[in-house]
C-alpha cells in the first residue's frame, strides 16, 4: 500500500504560526479519533498521551522522548471538525498550570475529502516563546514528522 505524500509545514514568521495541510486516506471519524483519544494520540504523537476527558477545559500531558512532558489543555472542540490544544513552550511537571503568556495553541481542522480527510494544523503563539524563530523552526520540523506518522498510523496501521 502506498502512503499519501503530503507537502511540508509552512512557517509564517510575521504571524508566528506553523501550518500544515495534509490529506489522509481515512474517513473523518477515524482521523478524529486519532487526534482526540489519548490511546490513539500516543500511537503517532510523542510517546505517551493522557487526557482527563475530551471537553473544553480538560487537561492532560503529552510526553516526547528526549524532550520531556508537556501539559496540555483543550481550548476548542467542534466534533468531528475542530479541536485546539494549548500547551506549554517548556517541558514541565504535569501539576504545573499552563502559562497562557508562554504557551502555543495547535488547532486541527478536518474536512471530508472524497473517502478521505483533509487535516490542517495551525500552531500559533510563538511570539510568546523566549526564542520565537527557534520555536517556529523546531515545530515546523516536528509537525512534518509527527503528521507523517499520523498518516502512516491511519493508512498503514503501523
Amino acid at each position: 500500500m502506498t502512503m499519501t505524500t503530503n507537502q511540508p509545514s509552512i512557517v509564517d514568521s510575521g504571524e508566528f504560526t506553523v501550518r500544515r495541510t495534509i490529506t489522509i486516506a481515512a474517513p473523518i471519524e477515524k482521523v478524529w479519533a486519532a487526534i482526540t483519544e489519548a490511546e490513539n494520540i500516543a500511537r503517532w504523537f510523542g510517546q505517551t498521551a493522557v487526557l482527563d476527558t475530551v471537553a473544553v477545559g480538560a487537561g492532560g500531558v503529552f510526553s516526547f522522548d528526549g524532550f520531556g512532558t508537556f501539559p496540555v489543555r483543550i481550548e476548542e472542540l467542534d466534533p468531528p471538525h475542530a479541536i485546539a490544544y494549548r500547551w506549554s513552550n517548556e517541558p514541565t511537571f504535569s501539576d504545573v498550570p499552563i502559562d497562557p503568556d508562554h504557551s502555543t495553541v495547535f488547532r486541527f481542522t478536518l474536512e471530508p475529502q472524497g473517502s478521505g480527510t483533509q487535516l490542517t494544523v495551525v500552531e500559533s503563539g510563538f511570539d510568546t516563546n523566549l526564542d520565537p524563530a527557534g520555536g517556529l523552526e523546531s515545530h515546523r520540523g516536528g509537525w512534518d514528522s509527527e503528521l507523517d506518522e499520523l498518516v502512516a498510523y491511519l493508512e498503514d496501521g503501523s
